[in-house]
């Protein structure tokens, strides 16, 4: 038998009738062995999300306030769900258990935890699969720093036990029995951390959205779905501002080489997009997969007369940045100057301090900050076969009469970076997709 896990956001749990979409999907295809919820999202756009709820009465109980009237909220929540699926599940004693907890100011992470831990409840009573508590098989040490290897050997041992299981996203457990969650995109790391300890043949997240975009839907209207995109190209759009996927959550499964195809829990008919180790470029020839961007560069302008001649220059430059605690995201140069493009927040209250510095450890001509840059990432495997892509890009953004600051293209050429004004950032971006896209 083929394993298949599912991962399911909080969007496609939000109520009862999301919970029958989830358990049509999941009985459809015997493969779907194992299944990773989310808590509960917003049911309408006036709605709160659970995990919000949960954060929101835990505040309160760590301040000693009443919060009766918000768990009352929370567990209706879930009763509602129970009874409108018909369900004879009785959560009392688990509410009872988790209101005590709150009482004793067990934690953020736990009362956080609590909404996917819930969820999986539910829905393992309502597709008949077995519950797997996620503190049982996500590992972390004591530290809270989140344990690999452990996890790795704790899930293959333990969900070789069960044929067809529900594991609840976002946290795992420390060896004293402390919860501990997921910085960011907690569900979606679960659900690849599961695909990798039982070696899936195929990782699915499920979503409200059609697929991987083309572009930014808030930037252009009604971009392109992407049908196939390979891990390092998502990994380059990820960095650069596409959301669907955060680049830290699908690193367990790139690196076992296991596809994830994203589906659209309201449309299961749609082809959603599949993220493989390596694919050949698209059918229909374009040579540009993807292009994602983002506000809030900086870039710190060095010149220095005969600089290639002095061997230690970039290292003392790095240096001073090192010190500093400043991320450099690209580093483009000419011979007597090079731009150096960081985060404007890693600038902050610094400054001064860093242009100083630089000054001094290099015996710059001039050191300059210049702020309000945007990034644009052009992502695609076929761009090394595509004689005149960079040209191609660059003249659309002459012809919306926008000027790009700086240019930088990976080794690789995988990827081309434009930089502008900020801006201009919308119109470079419309202007790039229309090139290769309309």
């Amino acid at each position: 038998m083929s394993t298949i896990v599912a991962k399911f956001g909080g969007s496609s749990l939000a109520d009862a009738n999301q919970f029958k979409k989830v358990a049509d999907i999941v009985k459809s295809d015997p493969n779907r062995r194992y299944v990773i919820p989310s808590a509960p999202g917003k049911r309408s756009s006036e709605d709160e999300k659970v995990t919000d709820m949960l954060y929101a009465c835990y505040a309160k109980a760590r301040k000693g306030e009443s919060f009766d009237a918000d768990f009352a909220a929370i567990c209706a929540r879930y009763q509602g769900i129970i009874d409108d699926l018909g369900l004879t599940l009785d959560l009392s004693d688990e509410f009872s258990y988790i209101q005590t907890a709150f009482k004793r100011k067990a934690g953020k992470a736990y009362a956080a935890s609590r909404g996917e831990y819930l969820c999986g409840i539910v829905l393992a009573a309502y597709l008949d699969f077995d519950f797997v508590d996620a503190a049982r098989v996500i590992c972390f040490d004591d530290n809270g720093e989140f344990n690999v290897k452990e996890t790795k050997a704790t899930l293959q041992n333990i969900l070789a036990n069960y044929e067809y299981a529900v594991i609840p996203g976002f946290y795992g457990s420390t060896p004293e029995d402390n919860i501990v969650t997921f910085s960011r995109g907690g569900s979606d790391i679960t659900g690849a951390l599961v695909a990798q300890g039982v070696e899936a043949d195929l990782y699915e997240n499920w979503t409200d959205v059609p697929g991987f975009l083309a572009a930014d839907p808030r930037i252009v209207d009604s971009p392109d779905r992407i049908d196939v995109i390979t891990y390092r190209e998502l990994r380059e759009l990820s960095y650069m501002g596409a959301t669907v996927l955060h680049e830290d959550t699908i690193f367990p499964v790139y690196v076992s080489g296991i596809a994830i195809h994203i589906r659209n829990t309201n449309d299961v008919s749609a082809k959603g997009t599949l993220i493989v180790a390596d694919a050949p470029p698209s059918e229909d020839s374009r040579p540009v997969t993807g292009i994602a961007g983002r506000k809030g560069f900086s870039a710190i302008l060095i010149e220095k007369s005969r600089m290639r001649s002095r061997p230690s220059f970039l290292h003392n430059v790095l240096e001073v940045l090192e010190e500093h605690g400043v991320i450099i995201e690209h580093m483009p140069s000419g011979i007597d100057m090079v731009s150096i493009v960081v985060s404007t927040k890693c600038l902050a209250g610094k400054e001064n301090a860093i242009i100083a510095a630089l000054k001094a450890a290099v015996n710059a001509d001039s050191v300059e900050i210049e702020h309000g840059l945007a990034l644009i990432a052009v992502v695609g495997r076929g761009m090394v076969q595509s004689r005149g892509c960079a040209a191609r890009i660059f003249a659309s953004i002459a012809h919306s009469w926008v000027n790009v600051r700086m240019i930088d293209q990976g080794a690789s050429e995988l990827n081309v970076v434009a930089g502008v004004m900020e801006g201009d950032f919308e119109k470079a971006v419309n202007a790039i997709y229309d090139s290769f896209f309309n």
